[in-house]
């Protein structure tokens, strides 16, 4: 099975400043990935990258296509949503419609029209009418009606309330997501989607420093919980991060043996924003993140 993105290599320099250094991707089809990292670690460079809005250095191959080279094409398969804020505030829902229509060859304006009749949004409104949930589900209902392989989205939920967000990406899973198309999801509300991820990707100073499947992070990782009184035997074991909550020490480790820390206290799986958190420090630290 070809994979939708693959990288070997992939590196990005502005002067002495290497944004994405030599990452190497290979992400199949029927897959949402979740692309996690601090400000400045090269999320965004990377999906510019792959989205074929700048050069680069490697290889990179996306839908089988160079997407520096090949973008007007590769663009027919690929939907981007970056801030939801990005849509002209000044047209009119039909224009907007009738805009995508003529810009992307396999948008069906009968299924955007399904999508919007299940929502406030009319075609009469204004963008600027309109609050910024009813602007993602236009977003979202512009997206969805389009046929595309692969869809990029960057912080698409940023600025929204917590039942707009969750109506976002359920919108997204009933109605767009299938085995032959492929999501990839750059966020710092990583809590709200680590329950749809299939694989998780976490980029620190342009490099890849995690690459697994949400099974593999899983059976892999492992926290935790012990009274004071155990936290030197647990420290003792090699975690990988330590943190202190309500008076008890939490322990993450990778790949321990699992028999041997259940006889200290409380066995959790971590969750993806303290894995990330462990992963960025890269180090054992007391009083970390709760």
């Amino acid at each position: 099975m070809n994979p939708i993105i693959s990288a070997r290599g992939l590196t990005k320099r502005y002067g002495r400043t290497v944004a994405v250094d030599h990452i190497d991707l290979n992400i199949p089809p029927g897959r949402i990935v979740g692309l996690i990292g601090p400000n400045g670690a090269g999320k965004t460079t990377a999906l510019k990258a792959i989205l074929g809005l700048l050069t680069f250095d490697g290889e990179l191959s996306v839908l089988g296509k160079n997407p520096a080279r090949d973008r007007a094409v590769l663009m027919e398969d690929v939907c981007f949503i970056a801030d939801v804020a990005v849509l002209p505030r000044w047209i009119r829902v039909w224009q907007l419609i009738d805009l995508t229509e003529q810009l992307h060859p396999r948008f069906s304006r009968d299924k955007c029209l399904e999508y919007l009749a299940d929502t406030k949004v009319t075609l009469e409104h204004k963008v600027k009418q309109l609050s910024k949930g009813m602007v993602a589900q236009l977003h979202l209902a512009l997206v969805m009606a389009i046929d595309a392989t692969l869809l990029v989205l960057d912080e698409p939920t940023l600025g929204l309330d917590i039942i707009y967000r969750k109506q976002f990406y359920t919108n997204l899973l009933n109605d767009y997501f299938d085995e032959q198309r492929t999501i990839l999801i750059t966020t710092h509300q990583v809590e709200e989607i680590e329950h749809i991820l299939t694989d998780l990707i976490f980029i620190q100073d342009g490099k890849i420093v995690l690459d697994s499947t949400m099974d593999e992070v899983q059976e892999r990782y492992v926290e935790l919980m012990v009274v004071p009184d155990k936290a030197v035997q647990a420290r003792g074991l090699s975690p990988m991060y330590e943190r202190e909550l309500f008076g008890r020490h939490i322990f993450l480790y990778d790949g321990a043996d699992t028999e041997q820390l259940a006889v200290l206290g409380e066995l959790h799986t971590p969750s993806v924003a303290d894995l990330f958190v462990a992963t960025m420090k890269g180090a054992t630290t007391k009083g970390g993140a709760a």
